[in-house]
């Protein structure tokens, strides 16, 4: 590939790496058996394993530890009527090639954000829609960027987290990849459902008022279980009716209890978490799928992960499959 960086590399999937994890069962196909070709499929699978976004972040790390994670429970769902995998490709995964230390964080994650736009713009065609798994949320700045620049405008991006990450601009991190991004010009409206009020800093909130963004949060579904899904509704309705390219984000830390950089006892539960992806995913302006912060360090918590983001890439996808305009 063209794209370089000492601090980064990029491993380019092949299927010997894909056959290595299926476990393979007289009778059944599983979804890792039909993946489609790179050049041909809809949706392009990207890794990226990196904690140092999180980290400068104060946040925890294993964010490293997602994409693998899922890769596991991926190949060995069942390919059937309901999914078979064949208009789904891998990429590959990004990785750093050495350690960094906190007062590198921050230029480092500079370079990654140029790094992953870079193999972005290499390997997917106009039509494909990325799916990116792993690291910290600091990635969704160069995916945005991606998005906005390949289409030739401003994109919206929905979020699905317990922080805003709109903190100020002070040197890139997991904490502020939407501000930067509006301020760079490449979001129009950002809106984000799942915050929690005890922590999201009155600075950021004000930013988000000043700057004429939308968010929701979390305690309005413990007086009203209706809310929820009344927001969702809300949200898509804004969608459609804007007509702009929008970028879908799922952070996990968000699912309550969830392993993750930032992992809590109170959030929304799985199902929600699915809905939220299976009603705004089924939108034509969709333009991309996000899902940082899963950081399991431990088998049992690699199998809540891995099977959390198998199954709302499955919604995804599957919603996309039937969407509307």
């Amino acid at each position: 590939m063209k794209s370089s960086n000492q601090n980064f590399q990029f491993k380019k999937w092949t299927p010997e790496l894909t056959n290595g994890c299926v476990k393979c069962r007289e009778g059944e196909e599983k979804i890792g058996e039909r993946f489609g070709v790179l050049e041909d499929a809809e949706y392009i699978i990207l890794g990226i394993e990196e904690s140092i976004g999180p980290e400068a972040n104060l946040g925890n790390p294993g964010a490293e530890n997602g994409f693998d994670a899922f890769c596991n429970s991926f190949f060995n769902i069942q390919s059937n009527r309901f999914f078979s995998g064949e208009n789904v490709a891998f990429l590959g995964r990004i990785e750093l090639t050495e350690a960094f230390h906190e007062p590198e964080y921050r230029v480092a994650i500079a370079e990654l954000d140029i790094f992953v736009e870079q193999v972005l713009s290499e390997f997917l065609n106009e039509k494909q829609i990325p799916i990116v798994i792993g690291g910290g949320h600091n990635n969704a700045y160069p995916l945005i960027k991606y998005t906005s620049e390949k289409l030739g405008k401003k994109i919206n991006v929905v979020n699905l987290d317990a922080h805003a990450d709109y903190r100020k601009l002070e040197g890139r991190h997991s904490g502020n990849p939407f501000s930067y991004a509006y301020s760079n010009g490449f979001i129009d409206t950002y809106r984000v459902l799942g915050l929690q009020q005890s922590y999201n800093s009155e600075e950021n909130l004000k930013r988000l008022d000043k700057e004429g963004h939308d968010y929701f949060f979390m305690e309005e579904f413990i007086d009203d279980e209706k809310k929820w899904g009344e927001n969702i509704r809300n949200i898509k309705e804004a969608i459609i009716s804007e007509k702009l390219p929008t970028g879908l984000e799922l952070d996990l830390d968000v699912i309550q209890l969830m392993p993750s950089s930032a992992s809590s006892p109170f959030g929304c539960s799985l199902i929600q978490a699915r809905q939220y992806v299976r009603s705004l995913a089924n939108i034509d302006f969709v333009k991309y799928f996000h899902l940082p912060e899963g950081a399991p360090n431990n088998d049992t918590e690699r199998n809540i992960v891995g099977k959390t983001l198998a199954l709302l890439v499955l919604d995804f996808i599957n919603a996309k499959n039937n969407q509307q305009k």
